[in-house]
């Protein structure tokens, strides 16, 4: 398997140790461009594909996503037929 199939495998198994890195990589081998509204977005980043749209915001002071960011990502992208 190529590191993005891995990544996306490692994605749907869930897992709690999942970072906003690995997050990003997953969206952009997908597609997404990932956007920040300058310095007033805080920790808000946006990633972008046609019409869909994730907001996530960077786990701080970790690194891992929460266990409900993970789940609405992948939510919208078997919606979108993208997983």
């Amino acid at each position: 398997m190529v590191k993005k199939e891995k990544l996306i495998e490692r994605l749907k198994s869930k897992p709690k140790d999942f970072t906003f890195d690995e997050m990003r990589n997953v969206l952009e081998s997908l597609g997404f461009e990932m956007f920040k509204k300058g310095k007033t977005s805080g920790s808000r980043v946006a990633f972008f594909k046609d019409n869909t749209a994730i907001i996530l915001h960077k786990p701080h002071p970790r690194k891992e996503l929460l266990e409900y960011q993970i789940k609405q990502v992948l939510e919208v992208l078997e919606k979108e037929g993208l997983l």
